[in-house]
C-alpha cells in the first residue's frame, strides 16, 4: 500500500507540473487584454496628401483583433478592421480638398482596450491673385476691388438700389446707398468690398448692389467670406434689367445662406413655374465648412442648355433648359445682371427670428468677375 501511494503521488505531482507548463504557456500566447498589453503596429504613422483625390496604404498588425475609422467624411478606410497576428494592408482614400484651408483627418485603431491614432494631413488650394478663365472662356468684365486710394464700390460700375423695409420677402433692414450719415453699409478697403448690415437710429441699413452691365450666358464668380448671426441674409445673384414680373422674369441664387442655419450655401432658380412662393423652386444646398470664417468662391455656369453652380469647383447645382421655348420654364435666354446684397431677417433670413447682438455684420467680398465665350 505504501509503495502505490507514493506511485500516486508521483504521478498526480507530475500532472500537475504539466497542467501549470500548459497554462503558463497558454498565457504567454494570448494578448494581456485586461492590463492593457496589446501590442499594434501601424505603418507609417501618418499619411499627407496634396489636394488632389488620392489614396495611401497603411500596413497594420495587433496580437488582437482590430478596428479602424476615419473621423472626417472625405478620408475612407478599407478593410476597416482586421485579426489576431494578422497584417493587413488598409487603403486610404482622400477626395479632393477644393477649399483653402488645409484639413485633418484622424484614424483611430481600436484593438481590445488599445487605441492607436494615424494622422491624415490635406493641403489647401492655393489661392493666386491671377485671373484665370474657365477652359473656353474669357474674362469681359471684373472688380477687384483692389484700388488703394478707394474707399467705396466704382459706381461706373455698380450702382445702389434704395428700399424701404419690409419691402419684398418681410426684411426689415433699409438698403441705402452705401451710407446713413456717418453709419456706411457700403465700403472698399484692403482689396475687399464690405457690405455691411448695422443698426443706424431705430432701424437696421444695409446695402443692395448691381452692376450697370447686363449678360446673356457665361460664368459669373465671386470669391465670398459671409457675415455670422441669427438674422443675417447675404445672396450673390442675378437679375434681368426689368425685375417687376417677377417671377416670370426669372432669377438665378449663385450663392444664399441664412446665419440661422450657418454655412449652409445654397443656389436656386426661380421661374414662373418654380418659385418659393407655390413651393415648386429647384435649389441644392450643401455645408461650406467655414463659409462664416474664410473666403470660398461661389461660381455659376449659364449656357442655352443648363444652369450650373459651383462651390470651390465642386457642382452643387443643375437646371437643365426643357427646350420647350416657353417663358414660364427657361427665361433665362436675355441680359442678366449680378447683385450682391446683406439682408436683415425676413421670410427666411428671420425664420428663427434676429438677434440683434450679431450686428453690426459684414459680408465681405473679395471679387467678382464675368467671363464668356
Amino acid at each position: 500500500m505504501k509503495r502505490n501511494s507514493t506511485l500516486v503521488n508521483l504521478l498526480l505531482f507530475i500532472l500537475g507540473a504539466c497542467t501549470i507548463t500548459l497554462s503558463c504557456a497558454s498565457d504567454k500566447d494570448s494578448p494581456d487584454t485586461a492590463s492593457g498589453t496589446v501590442f499594434i503596429s501601424a505603418t507609417p504613422e501618418n499619411l499627407i496628401f496634396d489636394t488632389s483625390a488620392g489614396e495611401g496604404a497603411l500596413t497594420i498588425k495587433s496580437d488582437a483583433d482590430w478596428q479602424i475609422s476615419s473621423s472626417e467624411s472625405w478620408c475612407s478606410v478599407f478593410p476597416s478592421g482586421g485579426l489576431r497576428n494578422e497584417e493587413v494592408k488598409v487603403q486610404v482614400k482622400v477626395s479632393a480638398n477644393n477649399s483653402f484651408k488645409a484639413r485633418t483627418a484622424v484614424l483611430n485603431i481600436k484593438s481590445s482596450s488599445v487605441k492607436k491614432e494615424i494622422i491624415v494631413e490635406q493641403a489647401a488650394m492655393e489661392y493666386s491673385d491671377e485671373i484665370t478663365a474657365p477652359d473656353g472662356y474669357f474674362l469681359v468684365w471684373h472688380d477687384e476691388f483692389d484700388d488703394a486710394a478707394a474707399t467705396q464700390p466704382d459706381l461706373s460700375k455698380w450702382w445702389y438700389e434704395e428700399w424701404a423695409p419690409g419691402f419684398v420677402n418681410n426684411e426689415l433692414q433699409r438698403y441705402v446707398a452705401g451710407a446713413r450719415g456717418s453709419d456706411r453699409t457700403a465700403e472698399v478697403s484692403d482689396g475687399t468690398l464690405k457690405i455691411t448690415a448695422r443698426k443706424s437710429g431705430n432701424e437696421v441699413i444695409s446695402a443692395r448692389l448691381n452692376t450697370r452691365e447686363l449678360w446673356t450666358y457665361g460664368w459669373f464668380e465671386a470669391r465670398l467670406k459671409l457675415p455670422k448671426g441669427r438674422g443675417t441674409w447675404p445672396a450673390f445673384w442675378m437679375m434681368p434689367a426689368d425685375g417687376s414680373n417677377w417671377p416670370y422674369c426669372g432669377e438665378i441664387d449663385i450663392m444664399e445662406e441664412v446665419g440661422t442655419n450657418p454655412n449652409y450655401t445654397s443656389s436656386s432658380i426661380h421661374t414662373k413655374e418654380y418659385n418659393h412662393t407655390i413651393g415648386t423652386q429647384k435649389t441644392a444646398e450643401r455645408l461650406t465648412p467655414g463659409a462664416e470664417d474664410e473666403f470660398h468662391i461661389y461660381a455659376l455656369e449659364w449656357t442655352p442648355d443648363y444652369i450650373k453652380t459651383y462651390v470651390d469647383g465642386k457642382l452643387l447645382f443643375s437646371f437643365f433648359n426643357d427646350k420647350a421655348g416657353r417663358q414660364e420654364t427657361w427665361p433665362f435666354d436675355k441680359p442678366f445682371h449680378p447683385i450682391l446684397n446683406l439682408a436683415w431677417g425676413g421670410s427666411w433670413g428671420g425664420m428663427n427670428g434676429v438677434d440683434e447682438n450679431a450686428l453690426p455684420a459684414t459680408f465681405e467680398i473679395d471679387y467678382v468677375r464675368v467671363f464668356q465665350k
